[in-house]
């Protein structure tokens, strides 16, 4: 099976694609770090940086499966209040319909946010979806259960060009913890107490000690969790810095390689040396264990 790849970013579906099997002959991205990255790992599909909404859909590989994680921030709850530019990266879902009506590959799988099916238009995009002969399987499936240690919901829709939408057998694995890929040796450690600490994450620390003992993780912002144990998957990994590492009196934020490894990306994947950017893309990739275990549910389905 051939696949395309929209929205590639980093390049995490292209990563479990391959794992499952699938040979990734195209992949496209609108930004340059991210297409930059995608080349240094997956050198043999020479991603292309584009605005895919004027992408002429002739200059693709004809393909089997296309894979698309078409923009989130429009949609997700996480980006808080309504803003002027959501409704232009909504829009890249219909870059989705077009590259399907001209390919009509057996298999579209779409990711993307749960509050991607909220969506004002999500109803005429799913009715597009099924006026060029696609039956659609919405499911929402939670990276942890699939070999990532990480809980992170997403939902993805599952397009075939059938009369039926088809049943995926996914097969949910036991839980990976959060310590499995920490290395406590690892970091920038510093003094909990220390002057000029935010009450704040002074209460999450004394929380996330009172529940868990003197290891743990808890988020450093924007969440009413205040901690969580070592033993079990980590909350979503985001695009910037989220999870701080608590041991005794000493705390820190994730290595970058350690964001990585609780996304589920091999040790050898390559990542840009400026760390906001590293993590930017981290955070907006699909895991590739979670990719492989969706491709790997299709192919069987298949």
């Amino acid at each position: 099976m051939r696949a395309a790849d929209l929205f590639a970013g980093v390049g995490g579906l292209s990563c479990g694609a391959k794992a499952a099997g699938v040979e990734v002959v195209f992949a496209g991205d609108h930004w340059r770090p991210a297409v930059d990255a995608y080349a240094l790992n997956h050198p043999e599909v020479a991603p292309s940086c584009q605005d895919l909404h004027q992408t002429d859909w002739r200059d693709v590989p004809a393909h089997d499966l296309l894979l698309a994680a078409p923009a989130c921030q429009g949609h997700s709850p996480a980006r808080g209040k309504e803003r002027p530019h959501h409704d232009a990266q909504r829009s890249t879902a219909w870059a989705v319909v077009s590259a399907a009506e001209y390919h009509r590959p057996a298999v579209v799988l779409v990711e993307n946010v749960p509050a991607f099916s909220r969506w004002t238009l999500y109803p005429a995009w799913c009715q597009a979806m099924h006026a060029i002969g696609y039956a659609l399987e919405p499911i929402v499936v939670d990276a942890a259960d699939h070999g990532v240690p990480q809980h992170r919901q997403r939902l993805f829709v599952v397009a075939t060009r059938s009369k039926h939408p088809i049943s995926l057998k996914l097969r949910p694995q036991p839980h990976i913890p959060i310590a499995s890929v920490v290395d406590w040796s690892a970091g920038s450690w510093s003094e909990i107490y220390r002057t000029g600490r935010a009450a704040k994450t002074l209460t999450r620390v004394a929380d996330g000690r009172r529940r868990f003992g003197s290891r743990f993780v808890f988020p450093y912002y924007g969440a009413t969790e205040t901690g969580r144990s070592i033993d079990r998957p980590v909350g979503t990994i985001t695009t910037r810095d989220r999870w701080a590492l608590v041991e005794g009196d000493q705390m820190r934020m994730f290595t970058l390689e350690e964001n990585k490894a609780a996304m589920s990306f091999p040790p050898e994947f390559r990542l840009p040396a400026h760390h906001k950017t590293a993590l930017h893309l981290l955070g907006n990739a699909v895991p590739p264990k979670l990719g492989q275990a969706m491709v790997s549910a299709i192919l069987e389905a298949a």
